[in-house]
């Protein structure tokens, strides 16, 4: 729900080799939506933002091994792990319907398919399998599977989000 021109895409975890290479956990998407950028915009964990040249970018698995301009060794990359990476709204390929970039999601309401309000979704974890939405309210935190049949809509215009809890997730 950020009102902000840059979306969020990605998390550096590692190098890749010793050739300055990057492993990327992505977001969104997979390789080809970060291959067809010009540039990428790395936000370090101390929060200075600074542009790079893309080089090249593919899919290993669910990450992506992702080349930059200036990098081609190891050395010159160990800074960088921790950085998230971010992209131009505009630079970005339209995704499909059922389909978000994770810095829309972030601060939607979530709500029961009752109505019952559980929060704010305010982080996401990716276990490899699914994300996990993280939502917190009053202190509390639930953790709500990123499942087709959990998430049954939404609404970014509402800043909504409405899913259908399984049994056991949470009492209420």
């Amino acid at each position: 729900m950020s009102g902000s021109n840059k979306v969020l895409i990605g998390k550096i975890q590692g190098p890749h080799g010793i050739r300055g290479q990057l492993r990327v956990i992505p977001f969104a998407g997979d390789a080809s939506s970060i291959s067809q950028l010009k540039s990428v915009f790395l936000k370090s964990p101390k929060g200075a933002m600074e542009e790079f040249s893309v080089v090249s970018a593919k899919n290993n698995g669910k990450r992506i091994i992702l080349t930059l301009k200036p990098f081609d060794n190891i050395n010159q990359v160990l800074h960088l792990v921790g950085s998230e990476i971010y992209a131009d709204r505009v630079a970005l390929p339209e995704l499909p319907d059922d389909e978000f970039y994770w810095s829309d999601l972030l601060g939607l309401q979530v709500f029961t398919s009752d109505g019952e309000e559980l929060g704010e979704l305010v982080d996401i974890i990716e276990t490899g399998s699914n994300d996990v939405y993280v939502v917190k309210h009053n202190g509390r935190e639930v953790l709500i599977p990123a499942l087709e049949d959990v998430v049954l809509s939404v609404d970014l215009k509402a800043g909504r989000m409405t899913v259908s809890l399984l049994e056991g997730l949470l009492d209420l």
